[in-house]
């Protein structure tokens, strides 16, 4: 019964971020309320902040993460640090849906244009960061602050930061194929 009721609350969680994602592209970030959230949702208030403690978690949240670092732990055991990245990216990119990329991209184009989302979100890009590293650390037998592990994963978050902030700005740009490509040149090593 837990797994129903886990179930429920995710897609509530989504459809609420859903409904706001779209409130602040029609209203602007600034005009919409948590009310009129609430209202598009079909939800009270209260439930709302229940999933959501601010506004600037509506845009913040990131429901990717960890199911990238879940398809990260199943990849291959053979396969480099860089390679398994890749291949969880892509097997969880090539999986979203029309719907959640459009969320998804508007919620990086929020990250980019509003002051207080952007600095909402360094909590989230800091706690996605230690935990890339402390996931590589596992796989290649290494402590999380072992300098080599901590420049790998620093050089490849930079790289799809840097991606990400990119496709931000290009919304008829594939998310996927930027990433694979960011990855695979990171993984030749640079050609300057």
């Amino acid at each position: 019964m837990s797994g129903l009721r886990e179930r429920k609350k995710a897609k509530t969680k989504l459809a609420i971020q859903g409904h706001a994602v779209r409130l602040f592209r029609e209203q602007g970030y600034a005009a919409t309320t948590m009310d009129q959230i609430a209202e598009a949702a079909e939800v009270s208030p209260s439930t709302v902040f229940r999933y959501f403690a601010t506004k600037e978690e509506l845009v913040t949240t990131d429901e990717f993460d960890p199911v990238i670092f879940a398809a990260f732990e199943e990849q291959p055991a053979e396969l480099g640090l860089v390679q398994a990245w890749r291949g969880a990216m892509r097997a969880v990119l090539d999986r979203v849906t029309d719907a959640e990329m459009a969320t998804e991209f508007e919620r990086m184009r929020l990250v980019m244009v509003v002051p207080e989302v952007w600095a909402g979100s360094l909590g989230n890009i800091t706690k996605t960061l230690a935990t890339m590293i402390e996931l590589s650390a596992r796989r290649v037998g290494r402590q999380a602050d072992d300098p080599a592990v901590r420049g790998a994963i620093g050089a490849m978050f930079g790289v799809l930061l840097m991606t990400a902030l990119e496709w931000g700005a290009s919304p008829e740009a594939d998310l996927l194929a930027m990433v694979d490509s960011a990855l695979e040149q990171l993984e030749s090593g640079p050609a300057l």
